[in-house]
């Protein structure tokens, strides 16, 4: 009997114990969540493509990096700048060099063979651009009879060449943006033909005489992109955190500090 009576006070404190061990294990596992550090992620970029990315001042600044920005700090979570040539970007995040790439990156089929995209961030495209007090051009069916400026070598002088039977205007070819700029400006032509976000920044630097009008003509959309299959986690928050962005107004002002429309 008191065998019995010893097994029993033995098996009651064996439970006492393991039951404070679980407690203190739990408590433990809280702990170390609270402390975690922050987590830093590499970000590749092409700081040569303004307004999106390019250094001013000996920082870099941009529709892209402002955008990342905002969404890290929301997110919390840190990120470190890689500045590299765009044709190395993709290569890097196979390379593991990278986690994150954000550089005017334009959502393809072949793209994302290799790389998760984040939901678009930027409609790019080509547009049509006219002199400010120009109220007759607004689409493509009001270029007949018309003359488009297009800069020799650009998608935008291949849209041209592609459709100008189809449309009936007339091409003329410059060497450079500046001159075909003040071709439209002076009249001299009727319209020209631009990379959108390129000739939004231009006009908002350097105040041309010119606006923008009509739908885009071509429909490419930039993405974030991280290597395909890995950092789900984080690409979840990144599309969360730029969602929060459009839904604040913040997304609107980012776009609005670099390009007029």
């Amino acid at each position: 009997m008191k065998k019995f009576s010893l097994l029993l006070v033995l098996l009651a404190a064996m439970l006492v114990i393991a039951a404070c061990g679980s407690d203190d294990s739990s408590e433990g596992s809280g702990s170390g969540e609270g402390s975690s550090e922050e987590k830093t992620y590499k970000v590749g970029i092409d700081t040569t493509y303004p307004p999106f990315e390019f250094e001013e001042g000996g920082e870099y600044t941009g529709i892209d990096i402002d955008l990342i920005n905002a969404i890290s700090e929301s997110q919390g979570f840190a990120i470190e700048f890689e500045p590299m040539d765009f044709g190395g970007i993709i290569p890097a995040l196979q390379a593991n060099q990278l986690d994150v790439a954000i550089a005017g990156m334009s959502i393809t089929d072949e793209r994302k063979k290799v790389v998760d995209f984040s939901d678009p961030y930027f409609d790019a495209g080509l547009s049509l651009v006219v002199s400010k007090d120009n109220t007759d051009i607004t689409s493509l069916e009001d270029l007949e009879g018309k003359t488009v400026a297009v800069k020799s070598g650009t998608t935008g002088s291949k849209f041209a060449m592609d459709n100008e039977s189809k449309y009936g205007y007339t091409v003329s070819q410059f060497e450079d943006s500046p001159s075909m700029f003040q071709e439209v400006s002076n009249g001299n032509a009727d319209v020209l033909l631009e990379d959108y976000p390129v000739i939004a920044y231009a006009i908002s630097e350097s105040g041309l005489d010119l606006k923008t009008v009509g739908e885009r003509l071509t429909g490419d959309q930039y993405g974030i992109a991280v290597l395909k299959g890995e950092n789900a986690d984080l690409l979840e928050k990144i599309n969360t955190g730029l969602q929060e962005l459009r839904d604040s107004g913040e997304y609107d002002e980012i776009l609005n500090k670099y390009i007029a429309e």
